[in-house]
C-alpha cells in the first residue's frame, strides 16, 4: 500500500515539474468553451498549466470568438 501512494506521489510531482505547451493551454481552452472534457484531462491539466496561462488563452480565445461571430454576420447580412 505504502509502495503505490508512493508511486502517485511521484507521478504528481513529475506531472508538475513538466511545464504545459501552447497546444494544450489552447485545447483545454477549446474544450472548457465548448464543456466537455475528460476527468483525467482535466485533472492531467491541472497540474500542468497555470492559472496566468488558463486567463490568457481565455482571453485569446474569446478574441477570436467574438471576431468570428463578427466576421459570419457581416457575411450574412452583407
Amino acid at each position: 500500500m505504502d509502495k503505490l501512494n508512493e508511486n502517485k506521489k511521484s507521478d504528481l510531482l513529475n506531472q508538475e515539474s513538466e511545464k504545459a505547451s501552447v497546444l494544450q493551454v489552447a485545447e483545454a481552452v477549446f474544450f472548457s468553451f465548448i464543456g466537455v472534457r475528460k476527468k483525467t484531462d482535466l485533472e492531467n491539466d491541472a497540474a500542468k498549466i497555470k492559472p496566468i496561462q488558463v486567463i490568457i488563452g481565455g482571453l485569446i480565445g474569446g478574441v477570436i470568438f467574438i471576431f468570428s461571430v463578427l466576421t459570419v454576420v457581416k457575411l450574412v447580412t452583407g
